[in-house]
């Protein structure tokens, strides 16, 4: 697909919201481009913001645990055409154009996950750049990051997830050694720790 570029068009209320036009065609999936400030600049059609070398955009990180203080991680569906296959942290996406992170982070949380956090706080943000060799495609973006608490048990998107694991900080540590992670995932988990830190308290080892 060949890049498009950044414009200033914001989408109608009814794409953001079930991201189909009026017309019932597919409506292309708009992300938020930013500075390096965080500050909106634009949108751009989603893979082409991640084609090489990749356009600054806003993104947002959900790290959720349950009462033992074990992160609930996610394995990305086979079918996904950015990342396939890899294990990442519960939740990752980008929020619509004008939509709050916050907002964003809660909602595909529960779109891909069919749980709502019972607890969710913003714990910063972090910038990055991260190519992924399989795919050629490059995370460049400006993140959102939250921690909280999950009591129900994952109910998945077969078509978004293909397995989730509830793992202590020992457990993540012998996963993240033996099987492939999202390239971004250990960036957007060092930058959560303090918060992460802060939720599971000092018994939990994060």
């Amino acid at each position: 697909m060949p890049t498009t570029p950044a414009t200033v068009a914001q989408i109608s209320p009814e794409i953001a919201s079930n991201g189909v036009q009026p017309s019932g065609a597919p409506a292309p999936i708009m992300l938020e481009l930013v500075d390096e400030e965080g500050r909106t600049i634009g949108t751009a059609e989603k893979l082409a913001a991640h084609q090489a070398p990749g356009q600054l955009h806003r993104a947002f990180s959900v790290f959720l645990f349950d009462a033992s203080g074990r992160l609930l991680l996610q394995r990305r569906a086979l079918g996904k055409y950015h990342s396939p296959g890899v294990w990442s942290n519960t939740c990752c996406g980008h929020p619509y154009p004008g939509e709050a992170p916050f907002a964003a982070a809660a909602r595909r949380t529960f779109e891909e996950l069919g749980v709502s956090p019972t607890l969710l706080a913003e714990a910063g943000t972090v910038r990055y750049n991260h190519p992924d060799p399989a795919s050629g495609l490059v995370e460049q973006e400006f993140n959102h990051l939250f921690v909280g608490l999950v009591q129900a048990e994952p109910r998945p998107d077969p078509e978004e997830i293909e397995d989730t694991a509830f793992v202590t900080a020992d457990e993540l540590a012998e996963r993240h050694a033996a099987v492939p992670f999202s390239a971004w995932f250990m960036t957007v988990l060092d930058a959560a720790r303090p918060a992460v830190r802060e939720l599971t308290g000092p018994s939990g080892g994060w």
